[in-house]
């Protein structure tokens, strides 16, 4: 985790959340119930505006690619598999050390997916025979139905086949970070289903709470000592889950739909 999210909420209202000075129309993005890896996300960031001589950094609404690129990184190839990093080591990866550092940002999200395989899919793959297990879909949440905040890291890569001016020269990527899952109840759980969030997977996304959003996305704040004590879980009881359609599995499945609080698992699970 984190995988697969949805975010619907456009730059009109995420300004007002997260009090974004500026963004570009021309950068809207629709509504995406099932953002994948390699899509297109919305990310709030902290950075001077370009070709502005004002030095003071501005909040920003911007399109990065999710997937991280390391600045270093000789092809974008692996992109793909850099959509987490783990908050315990974020700050000695070289992956992701410069851009924890400097490169801060929040993700906003209605809530991310995480799936549960069913009991007996389990133990055929605990006992080692080749078949694929069939998996039910959880949506977590907010439970007040506020934004959920995901802490993120952005870098800049420069594509060394493309001319200067080529309007894909620069990539601008992210990545999520991800925490221990909570062991605490969930605010709202199914009555056949999860309890916790450690009982759908052992990791979820660094959800931060509005208090600690200034200090993430302050650029100003660049010692690892220091923004180590940001990487805290917030107070549990915060998240709600709910089983979702299996549909969801399927990239090329977007729409509300997608988020259907169903009454009961589609597909059997551990619980």
């Amino acid at each position: 985790m984190c995988g697969r999210y949805a975010a619907s909420r456009g730059p009109e209202d995420l300004a007002g959340v997260f009090g974004i000075e500026t963004w570009e129309p021309e950068e809207t993005l629709e509504p995406d119930y099932n953002v994948a890896p390699t899509k297109e996300v919305y990310a709030v960031l902290e950075r001077p505006l370009k070709g502005s001589p004002d030095p003071r950094p501005a909040r920003q609404l911007r399109r990065l690619r999710w997937g991280l690129v390391p600045s270093w990184s000789r092809t974008p190839e692996g992109a793909a598999r850099m959509i987490n990093a783990r908050a315990e080591t974020v700050h000695e990866k070289p992956s992701y050390r410069q851009a924890f550092a400097t490169r801060r940002c929040l993700l906003p999200a209605d809530g991310y997916y995480e799936w549960v395989t069913g009991r007996q899919e389990r133990e055929l793959e605990v006992e080692g025979r080749r078949k694929r297990p069939r998996k039910q879909p959880y949506f977590v949440t907010p439970a007040d139905g506020s934004v959920f905040a995901m802490a993120g890291l952005y870098e800049f890569w420069r594509d060394p086949t493309l001319p200067d001016g080529h309007p894909r020269a620069w990539w601008v990527t992210c990545a999520v970070i991800t925490t221990e899952a909570e062991d605490t109840p969930l605010a709202a759980a199914p009555a056949d289903g999860p309890g916790s969030l450690a009982e759908i997977h052992p990791r979820m996304p660094l959800m931060l709470t509005p208090d600690r959003w200034d200090d993430w996305l302050d650029p100003a704040r660049t010692d690892p000592g220091d923004l180590a004590g940001l990487l805290i879980p917030p107070p549990p009881g915060l998240l709600r889950a709910h089983p979702v359609p299996t549909a969801v599995s399927n990239v090329r499945n977007n729409g509300p739909e997608l988020l259907k609080e169903l009454e009961a698992p589609e597909e059997g699970t551990l619980f």
